[in-house]
C-alpha cells in the first residue's frame, strides 16, 4: 500500500513538473554528409511555444576541429509554426564536414511573430546534437 502511494504521488509530482516547464524552441543538429560542394549540415528544429514564428534567422560561427573558426554565417530556419517540428538543410560550401568541431549558435539576427520583432527565439533555446560535431550557444 505504502509503494503504491510513493508511486502515484512520484507520478503526480512528475507531471506537475512537465506542466510547470517553461517552453523551448529546440534546435538538433541531426546529421552532416558530404557533398561535392560542402557539407551538408540537417538540423531538426522544434517550436514548444503556442504562438508560431514567422521568420527564424541564427547567426551561426563554424569552428574547424582545431578550435579556430571557419566562419560566421546566417542560417534562416524559415516559420516555425507552434508546437511541430520542422527539418532544415544547409549546404556551407567549401566544407569538408570532417573539419567541422564545433557549431556555435550565436543567437537569433532575426525572430518575427505576427510581423514584429521578438526575443523568443533566444529567450529559450535548447541545443543537442545528434552527430559528432558539438551545438552550443
Amino acid at each position: 500500500m505504502c509503494t503504491r502511494l510513493i508511486a502515484a504521488l512520484l507520478f503526480i509530482g512528475t507531471q506537475a513538473m512537465a506542466q510547470d516547464a517553461p517552453p523551448v524552441l529546440s534546435v538538433e543538429l541531426n546529421a552532416q554528409a558530404s557533398t561535392e560542394a560542402g557539407c551538408l549540415l540537417t538540423f531538426m528544429i522544434s517550436n514548444g511555444h503556442a504562438q508560431a514564428i514567422d521568420s527564424a534567422v541564427f547567426e551561426t560561427v563554424l569552428f574547424n576541429t582545431a578550435g579556430q573558426v571557419d566562419r560566421l554565417t546566417l542560417f534562416d530556419f524559415g516559420a516555425l509554426p507552434a508546437g511541430r517540428p520542422r527539418v532544415r538543410q544547409f549546404v556551407v560550401d567549401g566544407l569538408a564536414c570532417d573539419a567541422l568541431g564545433q557549431v556555435l549558435i550565436n543567437g537569433p539576427s532575426t525572430c518575427t511573430i505576427d510581423g514584429a520583432e521578438s526575443p523568443l527565439c533566444g529567450a529559450s533555446l535548447k541545443l543537442g546534437t545528434r552527430t559528432g560535431t558539438e551545438l552550443i550557444g
